[in-house]
């Protein structure tokens, strides 16, 4: 029982020391000519943003029969029991979440199998919003994700893409987020199929993300971006917050999901850290 708490304790201690360095490295990388603390960050030379909506009974979910709203009741009170505690019920995909490459395609890894060097890397912020306020039903194109290019460079390799739509600015009402028009289609923007391919083939990107229900805009039945992810074995990040705060290159994101064995995907917290300028 020793040996084993002793176990415990040195893999608290090497968990912690894995985490705060890649916070070290990921402010190391971007902060020219200086050498990079525990200090740095405890006194807030690196900024760190959080990307993850707090989950209720509000937070939006896929509209399927099947799906419900999250659910949280009161196990035990302080007064009453001297300890406070709850239990929670909840769709894998409902608010911000990752989809699994398993989501969508077979013999691909649930979300528990994803390796963890895969769920950090360099955040590409590509913001289409003013195109979506002409057009909801606005796909990210190959020429957009070009034009990105030409003026913040090539994207890397293993980065994640994050798509800023504008769409956030709707979660506080989910039938305005999900937007749906009088026979029942969803209308709210996404990836084309071209960008998505171009992005695993071209690019070899780790995921993309974006603020909305779906990587695929509301009103595809194939969802053709969701097969051409996770057909290659990538995950897929949906209704990310905060992306305004974001800009398009210099951030470092660390995406950590809830571990369901065999799951198509679930809750995640992400954040992501920049270097004080």
């Amino acid at each position: 029982m020793k040996n084993g708490l002793l176990s415990k304790q040195k893999m608290i201690k090497l968990l912690s020391f894995l985490f705060m360095t890649i916070l070290i490295s990921s402010c190391h990388s971007y902060t020219a000519n200086s050498s990079t603390s525990l200090d740095d960050i405890s006194n807030g030379n690196c900024t760190i943003i959080d990307l993850t909506y707090p989950l209720n009974k509000n937070n939006a979910y896929w509209p399927a029969p099947a799906y419900t709203s999250f659910k949280y009741k009161t196990l035990a009170t302080l007064k009453e029991d001297g300890v406070f505690s709850g239990a929670y019920s909840t769709p894998e995909h409902l608010g911000t979440h990752l989809d699994a490459p398993n989501h969508f395609e077979d013999n691909q890894s649930s979300v528990d199998e994803i390796k963890l060097e895969r769920l950090v890397g360099p955040a590409i912020v590509i913001d289409i919003s003013n195109k979506v306020k002409n057009n909801v039903d606005y796909e990210l194109t190959v020429e957009d994700i070009n034009h990105w290019e030409q003026a913040n460079g090539r994207i890397e390799e293993r980065s994640i893409i994050l798509l800023n739509t504008g769409w956030w600015r709707r979660w506080d009402d989910y039938d305005t987020y999900k937007n749906t028009d009088d026979s029942n289609k969803l209308h709210f923007p996404g990836y084309s199929a071209k960008a998505a391919g171009f992005l695993v083939e071209k690019r070899d990107v780790n995921g993309i993300g974006i603020d909305t229900l779906s990587a695929d805009y509301g009103i595809s039945t194939d969802f053709k971006v969701h097969h051409i992810i996770n057909g290659a074995g990538k995950y897929i990040l949906e209704n990310v917050s905060n992306l305004d705060k974001l800009p398009p290159t210099g951030a470092t994101l660390i995406i950590a999901p809830i571990k369901i064995e065999g799951g198509s995907g679930g809750q995640t917290r992400i954040w992501a850290i920049l270097p004080q300028p």
